[in-house]
């Protein structure tokens, strides 16, 4: 009769850049971790993903009771020689074949690889399907996470911009306090006071800075509406937004600026932790 078996699969995840797929299977289908873990990589490619294997018998491939014939008649034939030895006759009992190792055997028939592959099969597409209608609910309210905090990025963003046409002006009238501090009094129009706003606007303008800015959230929102995994292409725009706010707050040397990039990288902070989650 053709061995028949119930198949159970569990798969778990766990974020990670990379793909990584763990098999745990019974030892006599080790040689199936080849056809499962493409399987899974087939419809996963980023995270770490566990999956655990089991096997139950059905009626058709239960455990049996196999008997050594050999061993049995061996046994027998030792208590008729001891009949002759004792000049009575011995009769061994079932208990005597029982107490013998070997004699009864229970277990398990062997484990067909392509019957058990036929339960295997289903049960780990019927898995991947349940794993990627969670993903997709749980992408559901990512997307909306990402949304409210790139909103977030764009209102910081204009805070920033509004602040550094400002820091020219602020900085012409702290070079004057000084100066008539110092004892020196200059005119704002004097040449040197104008060329020496000059090259502190020059030092101090983010334009290009925040030019990238916009570009880089608008193409994350572009990213998030892609039908192909976007995953590592966030993650390095993430290091992108990081790396204009860090020039911006080097640039433009200023306690309210300051504040506002806190607040970006904050916010930003923990859109890279949640695009940690995002294949």
């Amino acid at each position: 009769m053709t061995e028949t078996w119930l198949a159970k699969v569990e798969l778990s995840t766990v974020n990670r850049k990379q793909a990584e797929v763990v098999v745990q299977l019974p030892r006599e289908l080790a040689d199936m971790d080849g056809r499962i873990r493409k399987l899974v990589q087939l419809s996963v490619s980023r995270g770490r993903v566990q999956v655990n294997v089991s096997l139950e018998a059905t009626q058709s491939a239960a455990a049996s009771v196999r008997l050594d014939a050999a061993l049995a008649s061996s046994l027998e034939a030792a208590f008729t020689q001891l009949s002759g030895l004792l000049g009575r006759e011995v009769r061994p009992s079932a208990a005597d074949f029982l107490r013998q190792p070997g004699v009864l055997a229970i277990g398990s028939r062997d484990m067909d690889p392509e019957s058990a592959w036929a339960a295997i099969q289903p049960a780990l597409a019927e898995a991947l399907a349940q794993l990627a209608a969670m993903r997709r609910r749980e992408g559901a309210d990512l997307l909306a996470d990402f949304e409210g905090r790139l909103d977030t990025l764009d209102k910081l963003r204009r805070i920033l911009a509004d602040a550094a046409q400002e820091r020219p002006l602020r900085q012409r009238d702290l070079l004057l306090k000084r100066l008539r501090e110092a004892g020196l009094e200059l005119d704002p129009a004097d040449e040197r006071v104008v060329k020496e706003l000059a090259l502190f606007a020059d030092r101090c303008d983010i334009t290009e800075e925040l030019t990238r800015l916009d570009s880089h959230c608008a193409k994350f929102r572009e990213y998030l509406h892609a039908t192909d995994p976007p995953g590592r292409a966030l993650d390095f725009l993430c290091q992108e937004i990081f790396r204009e706010f860090n020039t911006i707050g080097a640039k433009a040397n200023a306690a309210a600026i300051a504040q506002t990039i806190v607040e970006a990288k904050t916010e930003l902070e923990k859109i890279r932790e949640q695009v940690q989650n995002v294949e």
